[in-house]
């Protein structure tokens, strides 16, 4: 049971309003992009976050259990979650998914032609997602596929000028908003928080490999 999964009601259903198992807000709630947590089911109980109060509950009905993972799991998934939300809203105006924004910038940072499986590692996509991805943004001519000239079973892809220009002009945008995110933090917490987090997803890539989506 995740942290942001409420206890059931009646003993086998879950409570009304309650929240997602991915951390986010309720299926019948969710927010628009960049807006704030609404007042009620989701908010912070005496000052603690909607994680806090979750994890009480559970600690109320299963006493002897150790909740402790819920309250780093659960408040990682509602940031995504919440974060997520507010993030897509740059890349909406421009006319992309994040998936298929994820798909030009590995070919703007790596800076060279890719394959479509080497886009699926990339972008930690299956093979199907990434060829459905690439046929709509080469029709909106973002990116182009030619064949190999030492095998023409292999195809490559590469960024357009259009495509290029797409993503030079989201990033800033996404940077500034995840800087204006973090901006409460100071500097070492900052790298705190980053260097737990890369040892966490070392050890999560490590352990269960990357999830393809």
């Amino acid at each position: 049971m995740r942290a942001t999964e409420r206890p059931p009601a009646d003993g086998g259903h879950p409570a009304e309003g309650a929240h997602r198992v991915d951390g986010g807000p309720p299926a019948d709630e969710a927010l628009p992009a960049g807006a704030r947590v609404p007042a009620g089911e989701g908010t912070p109980v005496s000052g603690q976050d909607t994680v806090a109060e979750v994890v009480r509950q559970w600690r109320a009905v299963y006493p002897g259990l150790d909740t402790g993972p819920m309250e780093i799991i659960g408040r990682v998934n509602r940031c995504a979650a919440l974060l997520q939300q507010a993030e897509d809203a740059p890349l909406s105006r421009a006319g992309l998914t994040r998936p298929e924004f994820d798909l030009l910038g590995a070919l703007r940072r790596t800076g060279r032609e890719l394959t479509p499986g080497e886009l699926a590692r990339e972008t930690f996509s299956s093979g199907a997602a990434v060829t459905k991805r690439l046929k709509r943004l080469s029709a909106h001519g973002l990116v182009e596929r030619r064949g190999d000239p030492r095998d023409r079973r292999v195809a490559r892809v590469r960024l357009t000028d259009a495509g290029r220009d797409a993503v030079d002009g989201v990033m800033p945008v996404q940077l500034a908003y995840e800087g204006a995110v973090l901006s409460g933090l100071d500097g070492p917490a900052l790298g705190e928080l980053a260097s737990l987090l890369a040892e966490l997803l070392g050890r999560l890539e490590g352990r269960l490999g990357a999830p393809r989506t």
